[in-house]
């Protein structure tokens, strides 16, 4: 027999947010999680967690559950069917990763340019890296692409390569202003510019509400993620665009640096976040006209 879900249960896990809260805490450990966990996860500020827990919670999709100062939540028992007909089930448990088999495979790639020792030094840092942001799912295919693109920098920088250029967009939480300029400038530049993008304190996730937004123009995120801000993606870089992260990017000679002011997306309704989009891309084909001529852009 097909499972009704009734319209109430619809609306409230419409929101992306809401969804996404509703996942971490049935994939947590034990089932439940803290408030301040889920907006580590989220990137997002505590309050704005607790608000959306609230009407989950008023809908009956989660219990609270108090313990001495601590309240943790979990998913309420006789909901989990209708949350499952929504979400999906579960995803099923995975074996610790084969890193040696990554290290191997990493090795292979770059023989004759890096030796086994700095590919697998390199993808304990960035595994690390990653872990440290609350990414854990997926987390040894993303491991492994942010060690190739860490170790191709390093290898440009040592070589001074002055062949295809190089931007590098850093934003604070590299999941909504540096997606969204990374995202559009791949699209218009394919394989005439090497795209990277940072964060000084990055998300773990990239929002929904930036893969929406870039969708609606037919542009991909395809598997990236947050990252870090690295030395030597900095250093590899022939122009570094920073958006709103400060002091947190350092300054090397050689370098273009542009400093673009644009609003956050975080919290922001999806008519906001086209506007924002949209600025950006305004930029985007300013730039790449500057670094390979007015053709495309």
């Amino acid at each position: 027999m097909d499972l009704v879900v009734e319209v109430p249960v619809l609306a409230v896990l419409a929101d992306p947010t809401r969804a996404r809260i509703v996942q971490l805490i049935r994939d947590a450990e034990g089932g439940r999680a803290m408030v301040s966990r889920l907006a580590e996860q989220l990137g997002l500020r505590q309050p704005t967690v607790s608000h959306h827990l609230a009407a989950l919670h008023a809908e009956g999709l989660v219990v609270r559950e108090p313990e001495g100062r601590r309240v943790w939540y979990s998913i309420n028992p006789d909901e989990a069917d209708r949350i499952t007909a929504l979400l999906g089930a579960p995803a099923l448990a995975a074996e610790e990763p084969d890193w040696e088999r990554v290290v191997d495979d990493l090795a292979a790639r770059y023989h004759g340019v890096f030796n086994r020792e700095t590919v697998a030094r390199t993808l304990a840092d960035s595994r690390d890296l990653l872990a440290a942001r609350g990414t854990t799912s997926l987390l040894a295919s993303r491991a492994a692409a942010f060690t190739a693109a860490r170790l191709d920098d390093l290898h440009r920088v040592e070589q001074a390569s002055t062949g295809t250029p190089t931007v590098l967009f850093v934003c604070v939480q590299n999941a909504g202003r540096s997606q969204l300029a990374a995202g559009v400038l791949r699209q218009l530049a394919g394989d005439k510019v090497i795209v990277r993008t940072a964060g000084s304190a990055p998300a773990a996730e990239v929002r929904s509400a930036i893969v929406t937004a870039l969708d609606e123009i037919g542009v991909t995120l395809g598997g990236e993620f947050p990252k870090p801000l690295t030395d030597d993606a900095v250093k590899a870089a022939d122009v570094v665009v920073t958006m709103g992260c400060g002091d947190a990017c350092p300054v090397y000679p050689g370098r273009r640096y542009l400093d673009w002011d644009l609003a956050d997306p975080v919290g922001q309704p999806l008519s906001v976040i086209r506007e924002i989009r949209d600025d950006i891309d305004s930029r985007v084909r300013t730039l790449l006209a500057e670094l390979i001529g007015p053709s495309v852009a």
